[in-house]
């Protein structure tokens, strides 16, 4: 995966956030990549589905998952390698 420069002010900076994502962090009260460091990403997606009153793609969540690990130091990875852990954390 190609290294993206992240920016203090920029959600679109993290790597597999774009405008939509973007939208729903904001929209969830995260103006930028610093309000992600050390936040539950599964409270994100269930704080998100009880805003919106909807259903959301739970790939949604690995991405959650996947910019909240890259904001807390971690290298970034695409999205998807995130859904296994998405799915064992919900097999249980």
């Amino acid at each position: 995966m190609p290294e993206k420069r992240i920016s203090r002010d920029k959600l679109e900076s993290i790597p597999n956030v774009g405008k939509a994502i973007a939208a729903k962090l904001r929209l969830l009260g995260y103006n930028a990549p610093n309000d992600l460091k050390g936040k539950d990403p599964y409270a994100m997606y269930k704080k998100l589905l009880e805003l919106t009153g909807k259903h959301h793609d739970p790939c949604l969540l690995d991405v959650f998952i996947s910019a909240v690990s890259f904001c807390n130091g971690n290298p970034p990875k695409p999205w998807w390698k995130f859904t296994a852990e998405r799915k064992a954390k919900f097999r249980k």
